[in-house]
């Protein structure tokens, strides 16, 4: 190999800062074009350098393939396939596509595991495809991307401003209120039933991780339409239930519950965490996907309004997908950090800011659960003393 090459893979003697000289001296490396050429002919390496060239391109590629999925879940491919594969010429048809057209998008899913090639020529359901006819959660949230990619146009532009007139600070009018109070039913419906229909996942982690059946009486706040709630009280039939959200949201909740059968379980109270007091009564409050959409001090306000209201020995349950979670780091801090940022309201947290919130607002015993999908949500548990 060439000397040059060989001298810059010998780390630094000095010993001051050690790691970041390390990292300093192997970024300086990777970004040699006669390192990265030696890497990619040496057997032991290639597939290492094959590996991170293919991160690097996915990363420059990403939009495209969003967008891939978005074109399938509108054109409704996967319901479609569903039913068996298909010639392309078929798949055209239903799409209102000309066949090229068609053939570019099914090669595109194909190379993503959304559609496979099936026999004679036609295309079925890849195990990603399969995957999201079963989770309508994630459609409802690749169709809710349009406005986020909106707004990442201009992404420099966007990080500029720390709030304003975003796509997703006018879906999220909670947001950008000044009083959410007076926010209408129609004017929350819509990221109500976007809640709703990416919360089953969520609940079924939450509650395997933790044992409500242990409680009394359960307050879910900000319960948005009681998909939470529903779920509680299938699994735990005994439990008395509580839901406490903005009044619009409380009116679509009370029709919800009332389709679901539910309305006799479920006590609806409307208000805002940010100004009234929760209603009494419950030893446990669950707050599911709630904190992160917050700022600090909206967090602090909650968590203290949640401490008078459990009586001693109550216990707060958080769930929602934290900053720093190995394995989901790019949930936490990639997606959800710009996510919010947009949406003008609130931040990813690791587990440790996270504790310490709950620790500064006079919970004790703060301790966090493993879910089996942390990259929907972990469960941090606390109790007043």
């Amino acid at each position: 190999m060439d000397p040059a090459v060989v001298q810059r893979m010998t780390p630094p003697r000095q010993a001051a800062s050690l790691g970041d000289r390390f990292r300093a001296w192997r970024n300086d490396l990777i970004a040699d074009p006669r390192f990265q050429h030696w890497a990619a002919r040496m057997p032991l390496v290639r597939s290492i350098a094959a590996r991170r060239a293919n991160a690097l391109f996915d990363l420059c590629a990403g939009f495209v393939y969003s967008q891939t999925l978005l074109a399938c879940v509108r054109l409704d491919l996967f319901e479609r396939l569903a039913q068996g594969p298909q010639s392309a010429a078929t798949i055209a048809r239903g799409a209102g596509l000309d066949e090229e057209a068609a053939k570019r998008l099914l090669d595109a899913a194909v190379a993503l595991d959304l559609l496979e090639r099936y026999s004679a020529g036609r295309y079925g359901l890849g195990q990603l495809g399969a995957a999201l006819r079963g989770n309508p959660g994630v459609t409802a949230m690749i169709e809710h991307h349009e406005l986020l990619y909106a707004d990442l146009a201009d992404p420099v532009a966007l990080l500029r401003q720390r709030s304003g007139n975003t796509q997703l600070a006018k879906h999220w009018a909670y947001a950008a209120a000044n009083d959410p109070k007076t926010l209408a039913a129609e004017r929350v419906r819509e990221y109500t039933q976007l809640m709703s229909a990416s919360q089953p996942l969520v609940s079924q982690d939450v509650l395997d991780a933790y044992d409500f059946s242990r409680h009394q009486c359960l307050l879910d706040v900000g319960g948005g339409d009681g998909t939470f709630l529903a779920a509680v009280a299938t699994r735990h039939p005994a439990l008395r239930l509580q839901l406490f959200d903005l009044p619009g949201v409380v009116a679509i909740a009370a029709e919800k519950t009332a389709a679901r059968g539910l309305a006799s379980r479920i006590e609806c109270h409307g208000g805002s965490f940010r100004t009234d007091a929760l209603p009494q009564g419950a030893d446990v409050v669950s707050l599911i996907r709630i904190l992160h959409d917050h700022d600090d001090d909206v967090v602090r306000t909650i968590l203290a309004a949640v401490h008078r209201a459990l009586p001693a020995g109550g216990t707060v349950v958080v769930g929602e997908p934290l900053a720093g979670t190995r394995g989901a780091a790019a949930m936490g801090d990639a997606y959800f950090g710009l996510y919010l940022h947009a949406m003008g309201s609130g931040r990813p947290r690791t587990t440790a800011e996270l504790q310490g919130m709950l620790a500064a607002a006079g919970f004790e015993a703060v301790r966090n659960i493993p879910t089996a999908r942390p990259l929907l949500a972990s469960v941090t548990t606390a109790r007043r003393p």
